[in-house]
């Protein structure tokens, strides 16, 4: 299919379903619903049956994602073709099917060919709708919901004026400041202030390669959805009802990461952290400190950051157009224009500096602190411990101190049997081990 004819084609499925309120993945009624080949359904079949000897038609259908109406056609035809054969019979008018020696064979050269067993694959085009459909430009969150976002974590008021255009924008943005003022945890946040939950498939096939979506590792099942897929028929099963997802990578980022990882033993793909990313936020965190050079990085996605669409390779040397639709985030401790040029900063319009907080904004953090860790607020005693360790040293105050400096003292009243409570004694000992001569007055 031609690339103007697919964008056509896309343009006139994505019209028909931002009608809709919300995305909603119907389950297939048909082989042609799925979009997927008679082959490529017993393919998966066979390859099952192979890995557990005997099941039931049902229990294929379920671990497939597929309806027993779709599977039960094929499997009458994998039985009539000796390529399977009834072991007994099975609750609900179904029967346990086994590979004959002939459908070993068969099974084993699917195999050979590609190893994935699992959820029948979504393809390509019904994901790209998908995204356009639930992507986060097509939310504006509202102060409220920044706000809300924000609830817990202590955010200067001023911050919410940079923060909320730069969130409306979806675009993305460099969040720049010096360590343990909270980059991390308020990106982190950010995308709690669009849609909770999208669908996701399983797994993708384009051009008869599998490339693997779901990860655990990013993506958060909503509570209760893979039970109520399972339940509901009206929902493809091989699509997730998820959180949206927050991948988070740091000094480990390298570029094949960003790219498809082949495995050659297997035949099945990955897919790569910024598509695994999409309708959500990814997280640069440490920018300038990865394995890759941050040129690199800018060559890479300096064309996806400005057309919000990205260029995969597929093993067999053919190229895909993907969605890159997600909320981009830079953490660093770093200059932002002393780590990528002009160029790359104008397609991050948003350039957020996160500095110290007030003495007056530290003492409510560690009053939340303190209710955190089950002790008594002494507002004297913050008081002694900026005096002494603060303002006299000329030590910058940063937002992780409170929580760091009080599980200090919980550690030690714990070591000593001692109850806690905010002594000043306490702080001089917790700030003899926290702050050292290495780390200078900047820690």
């Amino acid at each position: 299919m031609s690339a103007t004819k697919t964008i056509d084609l896309r343009d006139s499925l994505l019209a028909a379903l931002l009608s809709e309120e919300t995305y909603n993945p119907v389950a297939p009624t048909a082989l042609e619903d799925t979009g997927l080949s008679s082959i490529t359904v017993e393919g998966l079949i066979c390859k099952y049956l192979l890995a557990t000897g005997t099941a039931s038609g049902r229990g294929i259908a379920e671990y497939l994602c597929l309806p027993y109406g779709i599977l039960e056609p094929l499997l009458n035809s994998l039985r009539q073709r000796q390529i399977v054969v009834f072991a007994g019979s099975a609750p609900f008018n179904d029967y346990y099917f086994t590979l004959t020696d002939q459908g070993r064979t068969v099974a084993e050269s699917y195999a050979k060919s590609c190893a994935y067993v699992g959820p029948a694959p979504v393809p390509l085009m019904d994901y790209i709708i998908s995204v356009e459909a639930q992507a986060i430009a097509a939310e504006a969150p509202s102060r409220e919901q920044l706000q809300a976002a924000m609830a817990g974590i202590s955010v200067e008021e001023s911050l919410y004026e940079s923060l909320g255009p730069a969130v409306n924008s979806a675009a993305g943005m460099f969040i720049y400041g010096d360590p343990g003022n909270g980059k991390t945890t308020l990106a982190r946040r950010l995308i709690e202030c669009f849609g909770q939950a999208i669908w996701v498939p399983h797994t993708l096939i384009e051009d008869g390669q599998y490339i693997k979506f779901f990860d655990a590792a990013y993506h958060v099942p909503v509570e209760g959805g893979k039970k109520e897929l399972l339940k509901r028929q009206d929902h493809d099963r091989r699509w997730i009802k998820i959180r949206r997802p927050t991948v988070v990578v740091g000094g480990e980022l390298t570029m094949d990461n960003l790219d498809i990882r082949f495995d050659h033993r297997s035949n099945i793909n990955e897919a790569p952290l910024q598509l695994k990313s999409n309708c959500g936020c990814i997280l640069i965190d440490d920018f300038g400190r990865q394995r890759i050079n941050p040129e690199e990085l800018l060559n890479r996605w300096i064309v996806p950051l400005e057309s919000r669409h990205d260029f995969l390779t597929l093993p067999t040397g053919k190229k895909i157009q993907v969605p890159f639709q997600q909320l981009i985030l830079f953490s660093t401790n770093l200059q932002p224009a002393d780590l990528v040029d002009e160029a790359f900063l104008r397609r991050l319009p948003y350039k957020i500096e996160i500095g110290d907080p007030s003495e007056a904004e530290f003492q409510q953090i560690f009053q939340g602190c303190a209710e955190h860790v089950g002790c008594e607020y002494r507002q004297d005693v913050v008081e002694y411990l900026l005096d002494k360790h603060y303002r006299t040293p000329q030590r910058p105050l940063r937002r992780c101190h409170p929580r760091d400096l009080l599980y200090q003292v919980r550690n030690y009243c714990g070591y000593h049997r001692l109850p806690l409570e905010m002594k000043p004694d306490y702080f001089d000992r917790a700030v003899q081990t926290y702050f050292t001569d290495a780390l200078g007055k900047g820690s």
